[in-house]
């Protein structure tokens, strides 16, 4: 999945250019890039395909050349993970309708990627066999309060086991984050599935049927010159809805593998800064023209364009990118969402 905006990244991701295409952990690769080769370690480079935006179509090729066009399969319009899903599924049911699918986002942090690849295996081999709906569950290693969290009876820290869900639940507070983790009974929502076609197939037609019927009306159109035309129809009646809220909050064979491979969304400016090297004072600068003075705990960036002279902040969110300037407190990131839609309201989407 590479259609996100990363608004939470704004304003080094841009709706132009959102962060799974950029090279943000400056690796020389960028995010996509890194999650597509890990996965063409463990699935054949035919059988993977990307769901984008339109407007991605030619960096998602640029930046994947080894995909056909086929591959890449394009929303008109954003309509969150569901239909995306829902599109997806169709496609791949005209390769092999007795597929076992990974469902993942193209912008996250993997830094274990032996520890990953040996629970996407054990993942598949469970959904191979059981008609289950699975997800993977990070073994939580502080309050955080950016993440979903899955509940599960006591986990066996440091064991990887596939379990029942109990619920899920959204972002918590701090001091609800605080009671999750010391409960031992919660796990950090990945947003990584898997599943049989056949499982995720029949889970759309008792739990969004109506999701499933727009897909399934025009799937004879798939992969014809018929499909993009269907598409955009599909997706101007296509209500917005998540996978979660739609179908694996409410089915009852959903289980989930906690597991431990040094993972992150990169949802944030502040997961950013857990992954960075702090200096001496907790500060993470990342530029060639920042001057920082009596700073701590924070993460100041810069594109290297304009000279920054930053002094007497604690924990603190400061960036630069193209023009563009983001001074924020650290502990009130969760509200750039909210900011970033102000600023489009008033000056137009063209402005990021």
């Amino acid at each position: 999945m590479a259609g996100g905006a990363g608004v939470r990244f704004w304003p080094l991701s841009r709706n132009s250019h959102p962060k799974q295409f950029i090279d943000v952990l400056g690796t020389g690769k960028t995010l996509i890039q890194q999650t597509f080769n890990r996965f063409r370690k463990l699935i054949d480079v035919e059988n993977i395909f990307v769901v984008t935006s339109q407007e991605y179509f030619d960096v998602v090729h640029e930046q994947l050349p080894e995909l056909k066009a086929d591959q890449i399969l394009l929303e008109p319009s954003r309509r969150n993970t569901a239909p995306c899903i829902a599109y997806a599924n169709y496609r791949i049911a005209l390769k092999n309708p007795n597929a076992n699918i990974i469902v993942a986002p193209s912008d996250h942090l993997i830094l274990d990627e032996e520890a990953f690849l040996k629970a996407m295996e054990q993942g598949l081999d469970f959904t191979e066999t059981n008609e289950a709906l699975l997800t993977i569950g990070i073994t939580p290693s502080r309050p955080e309060t950016g993440y979903g969290y899955i509940q599960v009876k006591k986990i066996q820290r440091g064991v990887s086991e596939i379990q029942e869900v109990k619920t899920f639940t959204e972002k918590p507070n701090l001091e609800m984050a605080k009671v999750f983790l010391e409960s031992g009974e919660f796990l950090w929502n990945s947003g990584i599935f898997i599943w049989k076609l056949s499982s995720i197939q029949a889970s759309f037609s008792r739990f969004l049927p109506d999701v499933d019927l727009l897909f399934r009306t025009g799937k004879d159109s798939l992969g014809t010159p018929e499909e993009p035309s269907f598409i955009q129809n599909t997706y101007q009646v296509c209500r917005s809805i998540s996978i979660d809220y739609g179908i694996m909050e409410k089915a009852s064979n959903v289980f989930v593998l906690s597991a431990d491979f040094g993972w992150s969304d990169l949802g944030t400016w502040g997961s950013l800064y857990q992954h960075g090297q702090p200096d001496e004072q907790g500060n993470v600068v990342q530029g060639d023209k920042i001057f920082a003075y009596d700073n701590s705990n924070c993460i100041i960036r810069s594109s290297g364009n304009k000279v920054m002279i930053v002094k007497g902040l604690q924990n603190f969110i400061v960036i630069e990118s193209e023009g563009n300037l983001l001074i924020c407190p650290m502990d009130e990131e969760q509200s750039i969402r909210e900011m970033v839609e102000d600023v489009r309201k008033n000056l137009g989407s063209d402005s990021l």
